[in-house]
């Protein structure tokens, strides 16, 4: 492949934008969202190859976060705390469902440790045959094959 792989990034501060620019930067070329609006609006606005999307978003401003706080609120009994808690660990997923809501199919390779939960990524990813993970202390070589490997499906 001669031209360079277009990720965006999507996450709360900079740690994976750095990492990846610096490490992992033959043959790609990144953008960077903070929060799930801009990455569906970024994903319209110019062609993008993946998403490289951090699960957590504990940083963003509560008001930019993505998920209904009403029906998660009721999820968890009226806690509020649990219910925002669930919120930020797992805003990665609420950013999908708004990027294939918006009509983006392209791969997407979640940063983050489904190994002690495989069972819920098989669920996951019986509804996305384009997600895929890594985790989020892999080494550039363990982030670019995870990358290689999506695109490379995506691409079949």
């Amino acid at each position: 492949m001669t031209d360079a792989i277009r990720v965006l990034v999507v996450e709360d501060g900079d740690e994976y934008i750095t990492n990846l620019s610096t490490f992992v930067a033959d043959g790609f070329v990144y953008r960077q969202a903070h929060s799930g609006t801009d990455a569906c609006r970024m994903v319209r606005e110019s062609p993008t190859d993946l998403v490289y999307l951090d699960m957590r978003f504990d940083r963003t401003p509560e008001g930019v976060l993505l998920g209904n706080m009403v029906e998660l609120v009721a999820r968890f009994n009226g806690d509020i705390s649990r219910a925002r808690r669930f919120q930020q660990d797992n805003q990665g997923l609420f950013v999908l469902r708004a990027l294939r809501e918006s009509g983006w199919t392209g791969p997407v390779v979640l940063s983050y440790d489904f190994g002690p939960e495989e069972r819920r990524f098989r669920a996951l990813s019986a509804r996305d045959p384009h997600l895929a993970y890594c985790p989020d202390y892999a080494d550039a070589t363990t982030i670019r094959a995870a990358i290689m490997r999506a695109v490379g499906r995506a691409r079949q």
